[in-house]
Protein backbone atom coordinates (compact mmCIF):
# COMPACT_ATOMS: atom_id res chain seq x y z
CA UNK A 1 0.00 0.00 0.00
CA UNK A 2 0.99 3.54 -0.25
CA UNK A 3 -0.31 6.58 1.09
CA UNK A 4 -0.47 10.04 -0.63
CA UNK A 5 -0.64 13.27 1.18
CA UNK A 6 -0.94 16.35 -0.47
CA UNK A 7 -0.24 19.77 0.65
CA UNK A 8 0.67 23.45 -0.58
CA UNK A 9 -3.28 24.03 -1.94
CA UNK A 10 -4.58 27.65 -1.02
CA UNK A 11 -6.49 30.78 -2.50
CA UNK A 12 -4.05 33.06 -4.65
CA UNK A 13 -4.92 35.91 -7.14
CA UNK A 14 -4.24 35.33 -11.43
CA UNK A 15 -1.07 35.68 -12.14
CA UNK A 16 0.39 34.15 -8.86
CA UNK A 17 2.10 30.90 -7.95
CA UNK A 18 1.85 27.90 -5.78
CA UNK A 19 3.86 24.89 -5.02
CA UNK A 20 1.71 21.78 -4.02
CA UNK A 21 3.72 18.35 -2.29
CA UNK A 22 2.56 14.76 -2.45
CA UNK A 23 4.40 13.05 0.32
CA UNK A 24 4.65 9.30 -0.21
CA UNK A 25 4.42 6.62 2.70
CA UNK A 26 4.37 3.12 2.63
CA UNK A 27 5.59 0.83 0.09
CA UNK A 28 8.78 1.96 -2.40
CA UNK A 29 8.08 5.31 -4.53
CA UNK A 30 10.33 5.07 -6.94
CA UNK A 31 8.98 2.58 -9.68
CA UNK A 32 5.67 4.14 -9.83
CA UNK A 33 4.45 7.17 -12.17
CA UNK A 34 3.11 9.59 -9.98
CA UNK A 35 0.65 12.23 -11.11
CA UNK A 36 -1.32 15.23 -10.90
CA UNK A 37 -5.05 15.48 -11.41
CA UNK A 38 -7.93 18.29 -11.06
CA UNK A 39 -11.10 18.55 -10.58
CA UNK A 40 -13.52 21.48 -10.86
CA UNK A 41 -17.13 21.91 -9.71
CA UNK A 42 -19.24 19.87 -12.30
CA UNK A 43 -16.60 18.83 -14.08
CA UNK A 44 -14.74 15.46 -14.22
CA UNK A 45 -11.57 15.13 -13.10
CA UNK A 46 -8.57 15.99 -15.52
CA UNK A 47 -5.22 14.96 -16.03
CA UNK A 48 -2.39 17.61 -15.21
CA UNK A 49 0.80 16.47 -15.51
CA UNK A 50 2.68 13.10 -14.73
CA UNK A 51 6.53 12.01 -13.85
CA UNK A 52 7.78 8.76 -14.06
CA UNK A 53 10.39 7.75 -11.50
CA UNK A 54 12.63 5.53 -13.58
CA UNK A 55 13.40 8.03 -16.30
CA UNK A 56 12.23 11.10 -14.99
CA UNK A 57 10.35 11.65 -17.83
CA UNK A 58 7.27 14.21 -17.67
CA UNK A 59 4.25 15.15 -18.75
CA UNK A 60 1.50 17.81 -18.87
CA UNK A 61 -2.06 18.34 -20.53
CA UNK A 62 -2.62 21.00 -22.79
CA UNK A 63 -3.72 23.82 -20.61
CA UNK A 64 -0.82 23.61 -18.22
CA UNK A 65 2.16 23.16 -20.20
CA UNK A 66 4.92 26.28 -20.13
CA UNK A 67 3.15 27.12 -16.65
CA UNK A 68 3.44 24.32 -14.49
CA UNK A 69 6.21 21.95 -13.65
CA UNK A 70 6.20 18.06 -11.52
CA UNK A 71 9.45 17.38 -10.03
CA UNK A 72 10.40 15.31 -7.63
CA UNK A 73 12.48 14.47 -3.98
CA UNK A 74 13.60 10.38 -4.28
CA UNK A 75 14.89 11.12 -1.08
CA UNK A 76 12.07 12.47 0.38
CA UNK A 77 9.31 10.38 -1.47
CA UNK A 78 7.70 13.66 -2.73
CA UNK A 79 6.54 14.85 -5.96
CA UNK A 80 6.05 18.54 -6.45
CA UNK A 81 4.02 20.35 -8.99
CA UNK A 82 4.98 24.16 -8.95
CA UNK A 83 1.88 26.48 -10.57
CA UNK A 84 2.76 29.71 -12.25
CA UNK A 85 1.17 32.62 -14.02
CA UNK A 86 -2.13 30.96 -12.10
CA UNK A 87 -5.66 31.73 -13.86
CA UNK A 88 -9.41 31.58 -12.44
CA UNK A 89 -9.48 28.22 -14.74
CA UNK A 90 -7.19 26.10 -12.83
CA UNK A 91 -9.44 26.98 -9.45
CA UNK A 92 -9.47 23.21 -8.30
CA UNK A 93 -9.10 20.32 -6.06
CA UNK A 94 -5.67 18.83 -6.97
CA UNK A 95 -5.29 15.59 -6.54
CA UNK A 96 -2.10 13.10 -6.32
CA UNK A 97 -2.30 9.64 -7.64
CA UNK A 98 0.35 6.96 -8.26
CA UNK A 99 0.38 3.38 -10.35
CA UNK A 100 1.88 0.54 -10.07
CA UNK A 101 2.71 0.02 -14.01
CA UNK A 102 3.04 1.47 -16.89
CA UNK A 103 -0.07 2.24 -17.57
CA UNK A 104 -1.41 5.39 -19.43
CA UNK A 105 -0.56 8.47 -17.64
CA UNK A 106 -2.91 10.40 -18.47
CA UNK A 107 -5.81 8.16 -17.71
CA UNK A 108 -7.19 8.25 -13.90
CA UNK A 109 -8.30 4.79 -14.46
CA UNK A 110 -4.64 4.01 -14.47
CA UNK A 111 -3.96 4.88 -10.46
CA UNK A 112 -3.91 2.71 -7.72
CA UNK A 113 -3.23 5.02 -5.09
CA UNK A 114 -5.04 8.47 -4.81
CA UNK A 115 -4.18 11.50 -2.04
CA UNK A 116 -7.21 13.45 -0.17
CA UNK A 117 -6.77 16.63 -2.48
CA UNK A 118 -6.24 19.48 -1.86
CA UNK A 119 -7.73 22.91 -2.80
CA UNK A 120 -6.13 25.82 -5.23
CA UNK A 121 -8.52 28.91 -5.75
CA UNK A 122 -7.34 31.96 -8.34
CA UNK A 123 -9.28 34.78 -7.75
CA UNK A 124 -9.64 37.22 -10.90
Amino acid sequence: QVQLVESGGGLVQAGGSLRLSCAASGRTFSTYITGWFRQAPGKEREFVAALTWSSGSTYYADPVKGRFTISRDNAKKTVYLQMNSLKPEDTAIYYCAAQRMYRLYYSASSYDYWGQGTQVTVSS
